[in-house]
């Protein structure tokens, strides 16, 4: 009878041990794994250039908050938010908050921006116009077809003067039917897709063509160098980290926020990328 009670009260405290066990492995999967078990981790869908650049330069810095990235790549605009959505990323890293904002009123996406981390200036290329004055008139302006992107792009070409839009709209809202002045008969065609708009510029001589800085960098351009014209760092437009609204309270994900605002990954994208892309500033006093 005593062997049968010290079997039985030892089958309760292995039985309580493994219950034990249990909860603290269920509360690690929520934490980052600082705690010496299995680290947190997160998958972030990017575009190549610069954002995973940045993104593996952040990742030794995850590493240290016992956080592991994985990087996925892309190279358009359309496939990062529907496998943030479907569940195939943990985060993306690639556009910009109008846009953001533009494609969850389109497709209805219960996703969101947790923070920012750079800007890349627009810019205004052309292989045979080598001067905003040298623009002649009824010159064709090739722009991607991303509705998100034109008022930013008219708002440039009117702050260097080559086209006026309606005082009463609001500029990032503005469309192609808002430009009240043209005097030079200047011929916009939003009709391409952002990540051939490079050979364009290499086929069309004549045009102007305008360049998201991520595709001008990857075709092998310098948009400080090469742009006829681009914006300046005071634009708004920030590129920021998007998770599932679900998420943006997960510890892990605003570690990535913070580490890609981090002081380090400022430096490194200054260094660079020579102003073709402007780090955020940093949370850091």
């Amino acid at each position: 009878m005593k062997k049968l009670w010290f079997l039985a009260a030892a089958s309760l405290i292995l039985l309580l041990a493994a219950c034990g066990g249990n909860d603290d492995s269920s509360n690690n999967e929520e934490g980052t794994g600082s705690d010496g078990d299995e680290p947190a981790e997160i998958t972030v869908g990017a575009s190549s250039i610069p954002h995973a650049e940045i993104l593996e330069e952040a990742a030794p810095l995850l590493e240290e908050e016992g956080i592991t990235l994985e990087i996925e790549q892309y190279e358009d605009y359309v496939l990062p938010n529907d496998d943030l959505d479907n569940g195939t990323l943990d985060a993306n890293f690639f556009q910009h908050q109008p846009f953001l904002d533009q494609t969850i009123e389109d497709a209805g996406y219960e996703i969101e921006s947790i923070g920012g981390g750079h800007v890349e200036p627009m810019g205004v290329y052309s292989q045979g116009i080598e001067s905003i004055d040298d623009i002649p008139d009824g010159t064709e302006v090739v722009l991607s077809n991303s509705v998100s992107d034109q008022g930013r792009i008219l708002s440039l070409f009117e702050a260097n003067g080559l086209i006026t839009l309606n005082e009463d709209v609001d500029k990032v809202a503005a469309t192609i039917d808002d430009i009240e002045e043209n005097p030079k008969d200047l011929s916009f065609h939003p009709d391409v897709a952002p990540e051939i708009t490079p050979d364009i510029y290499n086929s069309e001589e004549d045009s102007l063509v305008v360049i998201n800085t991520n595709f001008a960098i990857g075709a092998g351009l310098n948009p400080l160098e090469d742009a006829l014209f681009i914006e300046g760092d005071e634009s708004d437009y920030v590129n920021v980290i998007a998770v599932r609204s679900e998420d943006k309270d997960s510890e892990a994900l605003n570690t990535l926020v913070e580490v890609l605002q981090s002081q380090e990954i400022q430096d490194f994208i200054t260094d660079n990328y020579d102003g073709a892309v402007i780090p955020t500033p940093t949370d850091a006093e």
